[in-house]
C-alpha cells in the first residue's frame, strides 16, 4: 500500500489534537547520522510527552498513511533512524521529552524509565539508590533508552550481564494501530503467551515505539579491578579467558580485544591521549573484574597475570592502581571509535563469529582483502561474546575517497567469510537501512518470510519505520 509525504492538511490536523509546540520544524541534527553515509528526508519533527501523545500521532499517521521515523539519541551507526532524501518524507518522533526515571524499586533491583531517557541518567540514577545499570557503551552520554532497546544494544558489559534484551523486563509502547501497550511489568516469570517484548526489543521500530521500560539492575560489585595486558596472539586471548573465567567465574565483566592498529590511529590522531605502553603491542586485552566483598579485585589480576605469564600467554601487562587509571585505559579502549572517525573507514563490519573461530577469522579476512587492494585493518571488540568490529582503512597517504568505488566489494569479502563461518553480519549495531540487502542474502529464508508476516500482521499499513530491516514494499 503506498504511503504519503507529509503536508500541511496533515500537520494541521494532528496539531489540533496535540499541545502547542509538540510538532517543529525538524533541526540540522535529526538529518544527520554519526558515519555520514545520508542526509535525512523529513522537514518536520514530533516531540510527544506521553505515550497518549505518541497513540495520538500514530493514529492521525496510521488514518493519512504518513511514515513515522523513531528518533532517539541519534547515535545508531545503520541509519535506521534516518529516512533517507529521494523517498516518502516521513514525520520523525523523537522522544526525548519523555526522559523520565518513573520509579526505582532497590529491592527488587528494577527501574521504569521512559524511552527518551538518556543512559548515562539511568546510570547515575541507579548508582544514588546503591545499584547498578550495566548497559555501558561510549555513546552513553547521548544515547537513549528507546534506542538502545529498539537496536538491542551490546556494549562492554554484555559477557556478564548480556545484552539490552536481557536487560529489560517490560515495556510501554505504542503500537502501529495506535494501541498503547501497557506491559510495563517488574516480574522475571511471566509465561502468559507471546513474547511482545522479545519482539519489540531489537525490532527497530518497525513494529511500534516503545515509550517506556522496565530495567533490570543490579547489585554493584563490592571491588573492580582493570588490567591491560599485551598477549600474544588472539588465540593467547581467547586462552587467557578461559583462564579468568575459569580462576573468577562470572566475576570478569568486559574482556576487550585491542590490535596495534588501534594504538597507532590513536597517536596518529589524538596525540594528546597518553598511552600505557611505551612500545604498543601487537595485540592487548583490557580486563575488568567485579568482585564481592572479601576478594581483592588487584590480587585476583595478579594472579591471573602470573598464571598467564607462566603459560606463555601474556608478554606485559598493567594492573590499574586507582580508579583514574583504570579510567585511563578504558580511555585507550573507548577512544578507538573517534579515532577510526579521524582516520576516515572505508568500510566498518559489526560482525560475530563463534568465539573458537576468531583466531582464524582475522587473518584470513585480512588475505581476501589483501586480494584487493592494500588496506589497513582495525580490529577490535568485545572478545568474550564473539563480537568483533573489523574496521577497514585506506594506507597513509590515500583516503577513504579513493577506494569508494571498492566498498561494495570489502563488505562482501568480510560478510561472505562471516557467513562460512556460521557467524552473524550484525552484532550489536542492528539492521537499518545499511545492511537491509545484506540480511537478505545472507539471512535464513524461512526466518525472512516469517519476520515479513509479523511485519504485515501488526503494521499492515506499513507506516512504522518504513526501510528499516525489511525492504519498503511498493
Amino acid at each position: 500500500m503506498p504511503l504519503n509525504s507529509i503536508d500541511e492538511t496533515f500537520l494541521d490536523r494532528l496539531t489540533a489534537h496535540l499541545p502547542e509546540d509538540t510538532i517543529r520544524p525538524a533541526e540540522a541534527r535529526f538529518a544527520e547520522e554519526p558515519r555520514g553515509r545520508w542526509k535525512g528526508a523529513a522537514r518536520h519533527v514530533a516531540l510527544p510527552r506521553s505515550a497518549e501523545e505518541v497513540a495520538i500521532i500514530v493514529r492521525h499517521a496510521a488514518e493519512a498513511q504518513v511514515p513515522l521515523v523513531p528518533y532517539g539519541g541519534g547515535t545508531g551507526l545503520v541509519g535506521g533512524q534516518i529516512a533517507p532524501e529521494g523517498g516518502t518524507e516521513p514525520l520523525l518522533i523523537s522522544l526525548e521529552r519523555m526522559n523520565r526515571i518513573r520509579s526505582l524499586h532497590p529491592r527488587e533491583n528494577v527501574a521504569i524509565v521512559e524511552a527518551g531517557a538518556i543512559l548515562q541518567d539511568v546510570q547515575d540514577a541507579a548508582r544514588a539508590a546503591d545499584r547498578l545499570f550495566p548497559l555501558s557503551l561510549a555513546s552513553e552520554g547521548s544515547a537513549r533508552i528507546g534506542g538502545l532497546l529498539a537496536t538491542n544494544a551490546g556494549g562492554v558489559n554484555v559477557l556478564r550481564y548480556g545484552n539490552a534484551r536481557d536487560l529489560c523486563l517490560g515495556l510501554e509502547a505504542v503500537l502501529p494501530s495506535g494501541e498503547i501497550w501497557h506491559g510495563l511489568r517488574r516480574l522475571r516469570k511471566d509465561n502468559t503467551g507471546y513474547d511482545l517484548r522479545n519482539l519489540l526489543v531489537g525490532a527497530e521500530g518497525t513494529l511500534g515505539i516503545i515509550t517506556a521500560a522496565s530495567l533490570k539492575l543490579s547489585p554493584i560489585p563490592a571491588g573492580t579491578g582493570t588490567a591491560l595486558l599485551a598477549v600474544a596472539s588472539p588465540a593467547a586471548a581467547l586462552d587467557l579467558l578461559a583462564l579468568a573465567r575459569s580462576r573468577l567465574g562470572d566475576g570478569v565483566s568486559a574482556f576487550e580485544l585491542m590490535s596495534r592498529a588501534g594504538y597507532d590511529f590513536l597517536s596518529e590522531v589524538i596525540p594528546e591521549l597518553r598511552q600505557p605502553f611505551e612500545t604498543p603491542p601487537d595485540w592487548s586485552v583490557l580486563i575488568e573484574v567485579g568482585l564481592p566483598e572479601g576478594l581483592d579485585p588487584a590480587e585476583a589480576l595478579e594472579a591471573v597475570f602470573a598464571e598467564a605469564f607462566e603459560e606463555g600467554l601474556v608478554r606485559d601487562g598493567l594492573i590499574a592502581q586507582s580508579q583514574a587509571q583504570a579510567d585511563d585505559f578504558w580511555q585507550i579502549r573507548e577512544r578507538i571509535p573517534e579515532a577510526n572517525r579521524k582516520i576516515g573507514a572505508v568500510s566498518s563490519h559489526d560482525i560475530s563469529v563463534p568465539i573458537s573461530a576468531i583466531p582464524d577469522f582475522i587473518p584470513e579476512g585480512i588475505a581476501r582483502l589483501a586480494r584487493i587492494d592494500s588496506f589497513r585493518v582495525n580490529c577490535f571488540g568485545h572478545l568474550g561474546d564473539g563480537n568483533l568490529h573489523y574496521n577497514v582503512f585506506p594506507m597513509p597517504g590515500r583516503s577513504r575517497a579513493d577506494h569508494d568505488h571498492q566498498r561494495s566489494e570489502i563488505k562482501r569479502v568480510i560478510h561472505d567469510l562471516v557467513h562460512e563461518m556460521e557467524g552473524s553480519i550484525s552484532a550489536e549495531h542492528g539492521i537499518g537501512r545499511l545492511k537491509v540487502d545484506d540480511l537478505e542474502r545472507y539471512q535464513d529464508p524461512a526466518k525472512m518470510a516469517a519476520m515479513r508476516a509479523i511485519k504485515a500482521a501488526l503494521d499492515p499499513l506499513g507506516i512504522m519505520n518504513p526501510g528499516a530491516i525489511l525492504r519498503e514494499r511498493r
